[in-house]
Parts: C-alpha cells; sequence; structure tokens
C-alpha cells in the first residue's frame, strides 16, 4: 500500500513538472495596445467619427471579455449549468435600454417628429418564429451569438473564426435574397408597437412587468438548481 502511495505521488509528481509553462502575453498586449492607439491616432486625421468609432469598439470589446457577456449564454446556461447570472445580466440590460430608447423615441413624439427607428418595426408572424428557432439552434452549436463570436475571435478561438467566416457568407446570402424574403414572408405579417396600444406608459410598465418576471423567474430556477446540486 505504501509503495503504491508512493508512486502515485512520483507520477504525480512527474506529470506536474513536465507541465508546459504558459507564455507570457504582456509583451504582445503592449504591442497590440500600442498599435491600436497608433491607428486611432490615423483614423483621427481622416475623421473624428471614425476614431471615436475606434475606441468605443475597443472598449466594447473589452468589456465583453471580462464580463463573458454573451446573448447564446443567456440562453443557453440556464439549461446547462442552471447558471442565470448572464441571463440576469441581458434582463437588466434590457430593462435599461427600454426606459433609455422610450424616453428618446417619445421625446420626438411629443415634438412632432418622426419616431427615430418607426421603419424599422418588422412584421411578426410564422416566419420570425422559424428563422428564431433556427438561428437558436445555429449560435447554440457555434457556441456563440454575433458579439460572443467577435469577442472568441479576438481571443483565439478557432472554432469562431469558422463560425465568423460562415456569419459573413451567411449575411451577404440573406442580403442578396432579402427582397424575395420580404416580399414572400415577412410583409405578411403583423406590426406591433406597444405604445399605440397601450400608450406610452403602458407599455413601459408592461414590458418592464414582463422583465421582472423573467428576472424573478431566472432567479429561482438557479436557486433551485443549486438546491438540487446540494441535495445530491
Amino acid at each position: 500500500m505504501a509503495e503504491s502511495s508512493t508512486s502515485i505521488r512520483t507520477s504525480s509528481r512527474a506529470r506536474t513538472g513536465t507541465k508546459k509553462k504558459k507564455a507570457n502575453q504582456l509583451p504582445f498586449g503592449v504591442i497590440l495596445f500600442t498599435g491600436m492607439i497608433a491607428f486611432g491616432i490615423y483614423l483621427a486625421t481622416i475623421s473624428a467619427k471614425l476614431a471615436l468609432f475606434w475606441i468605443l469598439g475597443g472598449c466594447f470589446g473589452f468589456i465583453l471579455q471580462k464580463s463573458r457577456f454573451c446573448f447564446t449564454a443567456s440562453m443557453r446556461d440556464p439549461y446547462l449549468t442552471g447558471s442565470t447570472s448572464v441571463t440576469r445580466a441581458v434582463l437588466i440590460a434590457f430593462a435599461v435600454t427600454t426606459i433609455g430608447f422610450t424616453a428618446i423615441k417619445y421625446g420626438a413624439y411629443i415634438k412632432g417628429l418622426p419616431i427615430p427607428g418607426q421603419g424599422y418595426i418588422a412584421p411578426i408572424s410564422l416566419a420570425t418564429v422559424v428563422g428564431a428557432f433556427m438561428f437558436g439552434i445555429g449560435m447554440v452549436i457555434a457556441g456563440g451569438c454575433a458579439s460572443g463570436t467577435l469577442m472568441r475571435v479576438g481571443e483565439g478561438f478557432g472554432m469562431q473564426i469558422l463560425s465568423l467566416f460562415f456569419f459573413v457568407i451567411g449575411s451577404l446570402w440573406g442580403a442578396h435574397d432579402y427582397g424575395w424574403w420580404k416580399l414572400n414572408f415577412m410583409i405578411t405579417g403583423k406590426k406591433i408597437f406597444l405604445p399605440d396600444i397601450l400608450g406610452w406608459g403602458g407599455a413601459v410598465a408592461v414590458q418592464l412587468l414582463v422583465i421582472a418576471v423573467l428576472y424573478i423567474a431566472a432567479d429561482k430556477w438557479e436557486n433551485r438548481k443549486l438546491n438540487a446540486d446540494e441535495n445530491d
């Protein structure tokens, strides 16, 4: 028995000793950050707006990478791991944007100006359900939504690089055939703009209520999964 324990410890040390040391990536980070600054300065000589977009894009990428924020994870994790932290973060983001965008739209409405984004309200039909289901399957298999895929491409994940390539191919193909899909499927649905039905205050109240219910349900789901794991 003693010899067996000694051999286990010896093999464990051997595995630890042969473990490959991680490369120091700090120099690469410094070079990349310096390059981003230099390219930002170059863009500023062309257009201040381009430089602003470059800075905002870098900031969004940094936040996404550090927070691991991903819409796919918000839908997938509750089923796979029971965690709803990303789900609840997405719901909070929906609540904040609901208030913010409503303020912008209502401000234009009371001034008699065109409501921003009003022309982009797409009709809801069976095609919406089918398309959402297909996209959901695709993003779970790919391991990320658009933002999550871009973030992981920056981290060097090969699977996401492949996903991004076909993401671009699919988008170009979809844009090419968009007119046919719109004529035969999209315009057959019904446009729904909640302020037209419930009023501005009612629309915000109902949407925030739905978000709050989903948030509470997500929290209870995670607690139930944790309690189930502890009992097991």
